[in-house]
């Protein structure tokens, strides 16, 4: 299976695609295709990389 989010990294912000509600998170790590993100709202989730693609939130 791909990656799908095989380009983040620690500290870069993300947002679940199915769970608006989360809030932002910041990536903990990106291991092995799964990814710890802490979330505003929901805490520390692991996400499978290979079925979810989380969508980065760019500042500006």
């Amino acid at each position: 299976m791909t990656d799908l989010n095989e380009f983040l990294e620690p500290g870069m912000l993300v947002r679940h695609p199915g769970q608006p509600d989360w809030g932002t998170g910041q990536v903990q790590s990106n291991i092995g295709g799964k990814i710890t993100v802490n979330f505003q709202e929901a805490g520390k989730v692991v996400i499978d990389g290979s079925r979810i693609g989380l969508i980065p939130v760019t500042e500006s």
